[in-house]
């Protein structure tokens, strides 16, 4: 992307390792605090009508409902509020934006769906790795959309 491009579309270099770990953590405690919070209250609400009276937190009844929820929430963070605003709640505290790697313009459905995948194989594949061997890797964009962070306008 030329500089007059980058001007034009609002954003400059890559961002640090740090605002991406910010805004990644800040995305994760979204997802996994409002589930557990949606499997606490159909939990409850199940115990409620059935007449039970103690909430048991290793139950499935628990469980399933947190991890659709965690899912869901994901999703309509990583997917659907990029789409409308460039950025994931993490994002936008951070001051970062995901544009397409190509010219700097809105991501796409199809583009923004592949990337919440990839980060679910990322996860799942290289953050064991990396635990594990100790290694300096580092996240990479995927799937022609890249992270930036905004330009500040004066």
């Amino acid at each position: 992307m030329t500089v007059r491009n980058q001007a034009a579309s609002g954003v400059t270099a890559s961002p640090s390792e740090a605002r991406r770990l910010a805004a990644v953590s800040l995305d994760a405690v979204i997802a996994l605090v409002g589930g557990v919070i949606t499997g606490a209250a159909v939990a409850v609400g199940t115990a409620a009508s059935s007449g039970v009276t103690e909430l048991q937190p290793a139950s499935p009844g628990f469980w399933a409902p947190a991890a659709g929820a965690i899912i869901a929430l994901s999703f309509a963070n990583q997917v659907l509020l990029t789409l409308a605003t460039r950025a994931s709640l993490g994002k936008l505290v951070a001051g970062l934006r995901v544009v397409r790697s190509s010219d700097g313009g809105r991501a796409g459905f199809v583009r923004l769906v592949g990337r919440w995948l990839f980060g679910f194989y990322w996860l799942i594949v290289f953050v064991p790795l990396h635990l594990a061997t100790d290694s300096n890797v580092e996240q990479q964009d995927a799937v022609g959309l890249r992270i930036v962070r905004r330009a500040v306008r004066s």
